[in-house]
């Protein structure tokens, strides 16, 4: 996903940047493009390009103690104790952690596109998950007043 993203930020900056020095200073009558127009086009596709960007910025982190996540511009960290399951559903893009309050978080950073790389990242994940379940102690029986 990373380098997809960076190639097509490549391309962007490129293609914004020949179409912004291509750009003559000229009037059409209707439309005057001047040089500030040309420096626009650039900035224009540099702006795109970190948004680009910023799509590869997903991270996913785990260890013993849970999950630390960054969705582009999203943090969440949880404990094991609060998920539930690592899900990978057949057709899903990304996979994704299913809370015990029955909430969901994506984890953009493990894509579907990426393949075996995605599928160790999940047994990975589901390992760290089964030993964090492991260690925690079966919680006491409910007592209930009759």
């Amino acid at each position: 996903m990373r380098l997809v993203c960076a190639a097509a930020a490549t391309a962007v900056v490129v293609v914004m940047t020949v179409v912004g020095v291509l750009l003559k200073e000229s009037t059409t009558g209707v439309v005057a493009f001047r040089t500030s127009d040309q420096v626009a086009m650039i900035g224009l596709g540099l702006f795109i390009a970190a948004g680009i960007l910023a799509l590869a910025r997903s991270r996913v982190d785990a260890d013993a103690g849970g999950v630390r996540i960054l969705n582009i511009a999203v943090r969440h960290q949880v404990p094991w104790e609060s998920v539930r399951a690592v899900r990978f559903d057949r057709h899903s893009p990304w996979a994704s952690l299913l809370l015990a309050d029955d909430d969901e978080v994506s984890l953009f950073a493990v894509q579907a596109a990426d393949k075996e790389r995605a599928v160790r990242a999940v047994e990975g994940l589901r390992a760290l998950h089964a030993a964090a379940r492991a260690a925690r102690p079966a919680p006491p029986p409910l007592l209930h007043d009759d």
